[in-house]
């Protein structure tokens, strides 16, 4: 007889575990984000009382909308529960130059604003996709004017609306829609907080805070039951290992290989603070600032009562003194108070992924199956895409989930590759010469073989779909234009242009100037926005 697949367990809590339990909850056991008369799944979240939340993933990618809409929480909810604001895109600042070589000083808060990438220190990496996407491909008709007006610009109207601390849409627009694409900061913890609630009282997932005191497997390999220390054993058909970076289940457990990744991404190490504003109704970005340091870089991203700052670094480049005064500094000027007194808390990162985030009847999601670094906000992308992925293509039985999970491990590699080789970019396209680490990762051998095969092809034309070789992915080619001409990369001039669509283009392009001027207009600050969120939401909530 068929083993069905009825019992899930997820072990381990935080945001990697509350977004899965509620994903495969709306899934198989709701309906419009209401749980239904019989639930198909029987789900179970098991978590050590003793594990705090790192509570440093605070940038989510747009998808993040769908995610909270499926699963029922209402924006208002959301952004109110978890201190949560809008994100609009990362701008990386100092990446292509250092603020000597630059000989000018770019305050986090507000970089200066140049028409050209050529001399400009600062480049948005926006959520919004080019104007006319599925029309036509905008970049080829931007090279000729591309010492008149940056590529950002010139496509889209996020790189100046976020200069402005702009929101992405109005108090009457309805909710998860908006006027420019965005995702959220927020407080990790505080959203962790807000999936237990919900997943425990409107989605039927069952909670158990206990210790796993040892894992049993069966004789074909998988995993059999948890022994716990006041709840006895936890049987299920299918694990889910959100443990973090220990992996207890997929890596100790089913001992899955690690592959680690330090010898092309350097950074192993963080340091990260929590920073008051100087006023109540300072203005809040509206994008991660991510600000280059001379051995790694400083992520910046504004919350309603607060910033969240840490400063990412190779230990093998710089010491934690050394990189602690960096942060310092970098706050000294914004900050407004005796950053001395500051609480900086110092993580540790191992840089890679396991081989595979399945094995027998067991996924992990989260760090548990892998994490580089914070550079783009790619962990919870990756967390969401996982738990959809498991939630859309479970196995109706135990005789079909080596199926499932080849076919799912096979894609699980393909995007960390394009994670690893975007990231990568960042650094390869950098012409910092003021430390080992910037000249490092210009080194060809650090430099995955593919990643510089497309920087050859590049030269000749930009990037395209056709450079892309899986479906589904997490950062499609005009990410690879955004970062490649906001950091000055040269791609040769197009031979020959059909007149047709230049005229196409260019039409576009005059559409985007009247379109970014007229939002310039009606947009409300961040700040403005979330005080009228906040205003009209609470009497709902």
């Amino acid at each position: 007889m068929e083993q069905a697949i009825n019992h899930i367990v997820i072990v381990g809590g935080g945001t990697a575990g509350w977004i899965t339990a509620g994903i495969l909850a709306a899934e198989h056991n709701a309906d419009n984000g209401k749980l239904s008369p019989s639930p198909k799944l029987n789900i179970t979240l098991v978590e050590s009382p003793d594990v705090a939340t790192i509570g440093v993933g605070e940038g989510t990618w747009p998808s993040m909308r769908t995610t909270l809409k499926k699963i029922g929480i209402s924006e208002t909810e959301f952004l109110i529960s978890c201190d949560a604001s809008f994100k609009q895109g990362s701008r990386f600042i100092n990446w292509t130059h250092s603020l000597t070589e630059n000989h000018s000083n770019n305050p986090s808060n507000s970089p200066s604003n140049s028409p050209s990438n050529k001399s400009s220190d600062h480049y948005l990496h926006p959520f919004s996709l080019p104007m006319g996407t599925n029309e036509i491909d905008l970049c080829p008709y931007w090279l000729p004017h591309r010492d008149q007006v940056s590529f950002a610009d010139a496509v889209g109207q996020q790189n100046q609306l976020s200069q402005l601390f702009l929101a992405p849409k109005q108090i009457t627009t309805a909710e998860y829609q908006f006027q420019n694409n965005y995702g959220y900061h927020l407080n990790a913890g505080k959203f962790s907080q807000l999936l237990q609630k919900h997943c425990t009282e409107k989605l039927g997932v069952s909670h158990i805070r206990d210790h796993v005191t040892a894992i049993h497997k069966k004789d074909n390999g998988d995993i059999g039951y948890l022994a716990t220390k006041h709840s006895g054993e936890i049987a299920a058909d299918l694990f889910v290992d959100c443990t973090g970076v220990k992996s207890l289940l997929l890596g100790e457990q089913l001992e899955v290989p690690f592959i680690c990744q330090k010898a092309v991404l350097f950074n192993d190490s963080a340091l990260a603070v929590q920073v008051p504003y100087p006023e109540p109704e300072t203005d809040i970005a509206s994008c991660t600032h991510s600000t280059a340091q001379t051995n790694g870089w400083i992520w910046d991203i504004g919350l309603p009562t607060r910033r969240g700052v840490g400063h990412v670094y190779s230990s093998s480049h710089t010491t934690q003194a050394e990189a602690e005064q960096q942060l310092i500094d970098y706050l000294k000027p914004t900050a407004g108070l005796d950053v001395d007194n500051l609480n900086i808390r110092a993580l540790s990162i191992a840089p890679g992924h396991r081989q595979v985030c399945w094995k027998n009847n067991c996924m992990a999601i989260g760090m548990a199956s892998g994490f580089i670094e914070p550079l783009e906000a790619s962990a919870l992308a990756l967390v969401e895409w996982s738990a959809n992925t498991l939630a859309q293509q479970l196995p109706a039985n135990r005789q079909v989930m080596d199926i499932v999970s080849a076919r799912v491990n096979k894609r699980f590699q393909q995007h960390w590759q394009q994670i690893i080789e975007f990231l990568k970019l960042h650094y390869v396209l950098s012409k910092r010469s003021d430390s080992d680490y910037w000249h490092d990762h210009r080194e060809s051998s650090t430099i995955p073989d593919s990643l510089q095969e497309q920087l050859q092809l590049w030269q000749t034309q930009p990037p395209s779909r056709h450079d892309i070789q899986h479906t589904d992915v997490l950062f499609p080619a005009a990410s690879f234009q955004f970062v490649l001409y906001g950091m000055g990369f040269e791609t040769q001039m197009p031979n020959q242009l059909k007149p047709s669509l230049q005229n196409r283009a260019q039409q576009l392009f005059a559409d985007n100037i009247k379109r970014t001027q007229g939002l310039k207009q009606v947009l409300p600050s961040n700040r403005e926005l979330l005080n009228k969120i906040q205003q009209y939401g609470l009497s709902r909530i």
